[in-house]
C-alpha cells in the first residue's frame, strides 16, 4: 500500500482538502482536532462577517453546504445575504461535514515532520511514527496570532487572559470581563464585533483604539451594494471578483503588493449590521498611534497614545488585542528546522506552485498559509473552493 497524504490539520481547510483528496481514491490520514478555532477561540454569541453563499466547505459531490447542513437538522436556514450566521451553527456544520465526509479523522497532533530519502518522517503525539508520501499543511489560525510589538513589550511572557493584555483568539466567554474596562485594540471585524459583545455581556466600559489613519467604519448591506460589478463572495467589484476566482493570477504581482494586499484588502471594517449595536455603546479613539505600553502597579495596562497633534494616556483593567494573525514558519513548530529552512518564502509565507506545492516536493500549504501566493480570500472559507480541488488534484498526479 502507497504511504499516505496526511493533512495536518481539521478545520474547513483541512477538512476540504481531506474530502477532495478522498474523492480521488487517495490513501489520507488527517489530524486534529475538528473545528477547534471555531468552538473554542471564536467568543460566543459571534456572528459571521460572511454571508451564507461565502460560508460553504468546499466539497467534491453535492450535498454539503450550509444549507444542506440546515435541511438535515432541521434548524433555522440560512440562504439570503439579510441572513446573518451564529458561529456555534457554523461550527456545528463544520461537525457535520466532518462525519459525513472525513469519517476517519484522527483526533492526535502532529509534533514532528522531517523529510528523509524522499519520504515525510512523521511523530504523533500519541509516540506513533510512520512516513507518507506527501504533507498538507492545513493548521488554519493556531499560532499564528498576531499581538503589535508596542503591546508585546509589555507582557514579556506572551499575552494570557488573566493577566493585563491578551489576544481576541484567547477567549471564548467574554462574560468574564462583566464590571470592567477594556480597551480593544484594532478596527476591523474582530475588534469591533468583540468590542459590542463585551458592552452586551456587562463590560462597565468598552473603548476601541483604531490604530490606522482611516476612521472605524462599516461596510454597505446587501441592497446598497453597486449592481453593475460582477458578484464575489465579498461583494460586487471587479478586484474582488478577480481575486475570488483568479487567485492564480495573484502570484504573478511583485512581492511587495503581494503582501500589501494580503494585508489591506478586505479589512479593517466591520459588517453592516454591526453598526447599530456598536453606536451608543462603544467609545472609540482613532486615528492614534500606540507608542508605548506599560503596566502600573495595580496591574492596569496604560496606553500612551500619539497622533493629530495629540499625547495622551489611556488606562484601563485590560487590553484585548484583536489584532488579527501573521503568517509565521516559526509558529509551524512542528515542521523540523531542516525543512523549514528549506522552504522558500515571498511576501510573508511559503512560495507556492499553481498546485499549493512549496519549494520542498511534497509538502503543500492551504488556508492562511497560502495567501502570500494566493491572495486574501485564502484568508477566508470560501477560499476552499478554488484551493481544495486544485491542491487534490496536484498531489494526485504525484501518485501516477
Amino acid at each position: 500500500m502507497n504511504d499516505p497524504v496526511v493533512v495536518i490539520g481539521a478545520g474547513p481547510y483541512g477538512l476540504s482538502t481531506a474530502a477532495h483528496l478522498r474523492a480521488r481514491g487517495l490513501p489520507v490520514r488527517v489530524f486534529g482536532e475538528p473545528m477547534v478555532s471555531w468552538r473554542e477561540r471564536m467568543p460566543a454569541g459571534m456572528l459571521l462577517k460572511s454571508t451564507p453563499a461565502a460560508s460553504n466547505i468546499d466539497a467534491p459531490r453535492p450535498g454539503h453546504t450550509l444549507l444542506d447542513f440546515c435541511h438535515a437538522v432541521g434548524g433555522p436556514r440560512y440562504e439570503s445575504d439579510w441572513d446573518l450566521i451564529p458561529v456555534e451553527t457554523f461550527s456545528a456544520y463544520g461537525l457535520w461535514f466532518q462525519e459525513r465526509l472525513v469519517p476517519e479523522l484522527e483526533r492526535v497532533r502532529v509534533v514532528a515532520v522531517d523529510r528523509r530519502g524522499g519520504r515525510f518522517e512523521l511523530k504523533l503525539d500519541s509516540g506513533e511514527q510512520f512516513t507518507a508520501r506527501a504533507v498538507v499543511v492545513a493548521s488554519g489560525l493556531g499560532g499564528l496570532a498576531h499581538l503589535p510589538r508596542e503591546l508585546a513589550a509589555a507582557v514579556p511572557d506572551g499575552p494570557a487572559p488573566g493577566g493585563p493584555v491578551s489576544h481576541s483568539s484567547q477567549h471564548h466567554d467574554l462574560g468574564r470581563f462583566r464590571g470592567r474596562e477594556v480597551v480593544v485594540v484594532g478596527a476591523g471585524q474582530s475588534a469591533l464585533e468583540s468590542a459590542v459583545l463585551l458592552a452586551e455581556a456587562g463590560a462597565a466600559a468598552v473603548r476601541v483604539v483604531a490604530r490606522g489613519p482611516r476612521a472605524v467604519s462599516f461596510g454597505a448591506p446587501p441592497d446598497h451594494q453597486p449592481r453593475l460589478r460582477p458578484e464575489s463572495p465579498f461583494g460586487r467589484a471587479w478586484s474582488l471578483y478577480a481575486l475570488s476566482y483568479h487567485a492564480v493570477g495573484f502570484r504573478r504581482l511583485p512581492a511587495p503588493a503581494r503582501e500589501y494586499l494580503v494585508r489591506r484588502v478586505l479589512g479593517p471594517k466591520g459588517a453592516w449590521w454591526l453598526r447599530d449595536r456598536f453606536a451608543g455603546r462603544v467609545r472609540v479613539t482613532q486615528r492614534r498611534r500606540i507608542s508605548r505600553v506599560t503596566v502600573a502597579d495595580d496591574g492596569r495596562p496604560v496606553l500612551a497614545l500619539r497622533g493629530g497633534g495629540r499625547v495622551g494616556e489611556l488606562a484601563a483593567d485590560h487590553v484585548l488585542a484583536a489584532t488579527g494573525y501573521r503568517m509565521s514558519l516559526a509558529a509551524l513548530d512542528f515542521l523540523g528546522p531542516a525543512l523549514r529552512s528549506e522552504l522558500v518564502t515571498s511576501a510573508g509565507g511559503p512560495w507556492l506552485d499553481a498546485g499549493y506545492g512549496s519549494s520542498v516536493p511534497g509538502l503543500y500549504f492551504t488556508g492562511l498559509p497560502a495567501a502570500a501566493s494566493f491572495g486574501p480570500v485564502m484568508r477566508f472559507v470560501c477560499g476552499t473552493e478554488y484551493a481544495s480541488p486544485r491542491l487534490a488534484k496536484a498531489v494526485a498526479a504525484t501518485y501516477g
